[in-house]
C-alpha cells in the first residue's frame, strides 16, 4: 500500500499535471508548420520550476519595463528548469517505488 501511495504521489501526479498543462497550452506551442518543442518544454515545465526562479531573480528597484522583463525571464527560465525538474522527480519516484525505500 505504501508503494502505491508513493507511486501515485511522486510519479503519477506530476505526469497528470504535465499532461494537463500540455493540453492547456496546446494552442500556444502548435502552429500550422508543426510543434515548437522548446515552447512546449517551457509550457509544461512552468509549474515545476517557476518557484525556483522567483527566488533568484526578484524584480526590485526597476521601472515597469524592467520589472516585466525580469518576470518574463523568470517564466522562461523557470519553465526550462521545471522540465528538467519534472524528469528528475519522475525518475526519482520510479526508482524509490521499485526499491521500496
Amino acid at each position: 500500500m505504501r508503494r502505491i501511495k508513493r507511486f501515485i504521489v511522486s510519479v503519477l501526479l506530476p505526469l497528470v499535471i504535465a499532461a494537463a498543462f500540455a493540453l492547456l497550452f496546446r494552442a500556444v506551442y502548435t502552429s500550422p508548420e508543426g510543434v515548437n518543442y522548446l515552447l512546449m518544454w517551457i509550457c509544461i515545465g512552468i509549474p515545476f520550476g517557476i518557484h525556483r526562479m522567483c527566488v533568484w531573480l526578484v524584480p526590485t528597484k526597476f521601472d515597469l519595463a524592467g520589472t516585466i522583463g525580469i518576470v518574463a525571464v523568470n517564466i522562461i527560465l523557470g519553465g526550462i528548469i521545471g522540465g528538467f525538474a519534472l524528469i528528475y522527480q519522475v525518475l526519482k519516484g520510479t526508482v524509490k517505488t521499485i526499491a521500496g525505500t
